[in-house]
């Protein structure tokens, strides 16, 4: 099965040391936030030295703030850096952040993402550009071409960025998106604009926190309290209404072993084609809870 971890830590060992203990135990990726050192390409960059077959990605890297142009040069910069492609996961956030925190209109999200896509994979491609659309306008002869493809995946949660993703990309990475709203929302649209466009099937990489631990009702309250920003951001109380989860709550994954395996495998079953686990703690032994979950996550990961 291919299940990675959320990528971070604390400090450049840090992370370094998860890279190389996450390739060792199984796991087939890590993810790195948008906020993880400052940025993310940095701390894959730091990451990627330390490992040869693990998969780094982004999950995810917010167009707004980066034009396509530099957000192209950045992640060739970091494949020759570490002499191998990566995942470029993007996503244009939410409104909330892109309006009050940058001061940016994101009044017209799925064109601005159409635009982006256009301009970051035709730069990625080694190919140059002349490009005037709505909201860019780019002229630009062959830039800095990795030495290996970076693949690209959209934070697509609604209907547009969906059929885009399948249409443009190599699919979705999903945040809080259940097995019920991959089955029933996301898979068939994603496959059907990428069996439109004559793409390869499109991956469907799904998040969400994962806690082994023998007191469901704990750990899901535990989960509530730990994720509940995301219950009230528009783009993700659409998922989470779609996959019938009143909140991060009920869409986490939890419970002892054997509960914890079944959810994952239904995720599986469901479509997608690979889990991230944000392993989350629950209760007074932090660690001990932690290391309960990789356990688990990691002997599936070796299957």
């Amino acid at each position: 099965m291919r299940i990675g971890l959320s990528g971070g830590g604390a400090t450049v060992d840090r992370m370094v040391d998860q890279a190389a203990r996450a390739e060792q135990d199984g796991f087939t990726s890590l993810w790195y936030a948008g906020a993880i050192g400052g940025d993310p390409l940095a701390a894959m960059a730091v990451a990627g030295r330390a490992t040869t077959t693990l998969e780094l990605g982004t999950s995810v890297v917010q167009t707004y703030p980066c034009h396509p142009v530099l957000q192209a040069q950045r992640s060739a910069a970091v494949a020759n850096a570490i002499g191998r492609g990566f995942t470029l996961g993007i996503g244009p956030s939410h409104r909330p952040v892109i309006e009050n925190v940058y001061g940016m209109s994101y009044d017209h999200v799925g064109r601005h993402t159409e635009e982006y896509l256009t301009i970051l994979s035709t730069l990625l491609a080694g190919e140059g550009i002349d490009f005037k659309g709505e909201d860019f306008e780019v002229h630009l002869g062959a830039g800095l071409k990795p030495v290996a493809p970076v693949s690209i995946l959209v934070a697509a949660l609604a209907p547009r960025l969906i059929r885009v993703a399948g249409e443009r990309t190599d699919g979705v990475i999903l945040w809080m998106a259940n097995a019920r709203a991959v089955e029933t929302h996301v898979s068939p649209r994603l496959r059907a604009a990428a069996s439109k466009a004559g793409r390869s099937d499109p991956r469907i990489v799904v998040g969400l926190p994962v806690a082994v631990h023998s007191d469901e009702a704990e750990a899901r309250q535990a989960a509530g309290e730990q994720f509940a920003g995301y219950g009230v951001l528009p783009n993700y109380r659409r998922i989470l209404d779609i996959g019938g989860a009143p909140g991060p709550a009920e869409a986490a994954i939890v419970g002892d072993e054997k509960s914890v395996r079944s959810q994952i495998e239904a995720l599986f079953s469901a479509g997608a084609t690979d889990v991230w686990a944000a392993v989350f703690p629950v209760g007074a032994d932090r660690a001990g809870s932690r290391d309960r979950s990789r356990a688990l996550l990691a002997e599936m990961a070796r299957r």
